[in-house]
C-alpha cells in the first residue's frame, strides 16, 4: 500500500543496484522518479520497465547529484502538485521495508522537521576495508543533527521554502540544503531506525582517494559559501584538511636542512592525531578494530582532502568549475 510520499532516485549507470533501488520503492509511493545522469547500461529502460517516470539530464550542462535531485523533484510537483513529502535516494541504495512509515510517522508528530534520516548501512562490508568505512561513516548519532546525507524523507513545503538544492554543488550538497533550512527555523533528526541499504562497491585505493578529495572539494567549496556565517559552514575541516595534509608536512620536510632535522619530530603529530581518534571511538562504544581503523582512515584522508581543496580553489581563481569527481566503476 503506498504512502502519501513521493520518491526521487537518482542515477549514473547503476545497473542491478538501480533495480534494487526502484524495486524497494515501487507500491510503497504515489510517484516514482528516476533522474538519470547520461547512462549507457539501460538504467533508462530499467526504471522504465519498474513503473518509474524517468527524467533525462540535459547532457549540454555540467551533472550534479544537487541538479539531479531538483530535476526529479520539479516533476514529482508536477505529477503531484499537493504532495507533502518527498523521498530522496540514490540510485546505489534500496529503501529498507517499514522506514518510509517510521519517518513519515516521526515527521507527523514533529511539525517542526524538515528532514529525517536513519541508520545507512554498507551492503557489504565484509567485502572491502573501503565499503567497511564507509558502514562507519554511516553511522552517525541520533538526535537532532546538522545535516542528512543523500536518503532523507523531506517536507516538500520546507524543501520549497530554501529553493531545494543548489545545482552546482558537485558535492556537500545535502549539508548545505540543511544549512539554509535551519536557518530558516527548520530542524533536521537522525532517528534509530534502519533506512537505506548503501553498495559503495570499493574495492580499490584509488577509489577511496577519490571520494575523500571529493568531501575535500565539498569542504572548501561549502566554508566559501557559508564560512562568514555565525555556523562557519566547514571552516574547521577545510582548515584541518590544508594543515593536516600540506602545512605541517611541509613545515616538517622544508626545515630539515636549517633545524638540522629536528623539524621532522612534527611528523609525530600524526601517530598523536590517530591515537586521540581511536580514544573517541572508542568511547563512542566501537571495537578496537573498527576503531583503529577509522581513526588511521582520518588521518590519511587528509591529504586526498587537501587535494581536492586546491582542487575547488584552482577552478575558482581559474573561472573553471570542475566536474563530478566519481569513484565508483559502473556495475556491470
Amino acid at each position: 500500500m503506498s504512502l502519501e510520499i513521493g520518491a526521487v532516485a537518482i542515477g549514473r549507470n547503476e545497473g542491478e543496484r538501480l533495480g534494487r533501488c526502484l524495486s524497494s520503492l515501487r507500491g510503497h509511493v504515489v510517484e516514482l522518479i528516476y533522474v538519470d545522469s547520461g547512462s549507457t547500461d539501460g538504467s533508462r529502460e530499467l526504471a522504465r520497465s519498474l513503473g518509474a517516470q524517468v527524467v533525462e539530464l540535459d547532457l549540454s550542462t555540467p551533472f550534479t547529484a544537487a541538479r539531479a535531485r531538483n530535476a526529479g523533484y520539479r516533476r514529482l510537483r508536477e505529477l503531484q502538485p499537493n504532495l507533502q513529502f518527498v523521498q530522496f535516494v540514490d540510485g546505489d541504495c534500496e529503501v529498507v521495508e517499514g522506514w518510509l512509515h517510521k519517518a513519515l510517522a516521526r515527521l507527523q508528530a514533529r511539525p517542526e522537521l524538515a528532514v529525517v534520516c536513519g541508520r545507512r548501512r554498507e551492503r557489504h562490508p565484509e567485502a572491502s576495508i573501503y565499503n567497511r568505512l564507509c558502514d562507519l561513516e554511516w553511522d552517525t548519532p541520533i538526535g537532532d543533527a546538522d545535516a542528512c546525507g543523500g536518503d532523507a524523507l523531506m517536507r516538500t513545503g520546507a524543501f520549497d521554502q530554501v529553493g531545494g538544492y543548489t545545482d552546482a554543488l558537485i558535492a556537500g550538497e545535502e549539508p548545505e540544503l540543511c544549512l539554509r533550512l535551519r536557518r530558516a527555523g527548520w530542524k533536521i533528526e537522525r532517528i534509530d531506525a534502519e533506512m537505506t541499504l548503501h553498495d559503495a562497491a570499493m574495492t580499490e585505493a584509488r577509489q577511496w582517494w577519490n571520494r575523500q578529495v571529493r568531501s575535500g572539494h565539498a569542504y572548501a567549496e561549502g566554508a566559501h559559501l557559508h564560512g562568514d556565517g555565525p555556523e562557519h559552514h566547514w571552516v574547521k575541516e577545510t582548515r584541518r584538511s590544508v594543515f593536516w595534509g600540506g602545512v605541517l608536512p611541509a613545515v616538517a620536510v622544508g626545515g630539515v636542512l636549517p633545524t638540522l632535522g629536528t623539524s621532522l619530530s612534527l611528523l609525530a603529530g600524526y601517530p598523536v592525531s590517530t591515537l586521540r581518534n581511536f580514544q573517541h571511538q572508542k568511547q563512542r562504544g566501537r571495537s578496537t578494530e573498527e576503531s583503529l581503523l577509522y581513526a588511521a582512515s582520518c588521518t590519511l584522508s587528509r591529504f586526498p582532502e587537501l587535494q581536492g581543496v586546491l582542487r575547488f580553489h584552482l577552478g575558482r581563481i581559474s573561472g573553471r568549475r570542475s566536474g563530478i569527481i566519481e569513484y565508483k566503476t559502473p556495475d556491470k
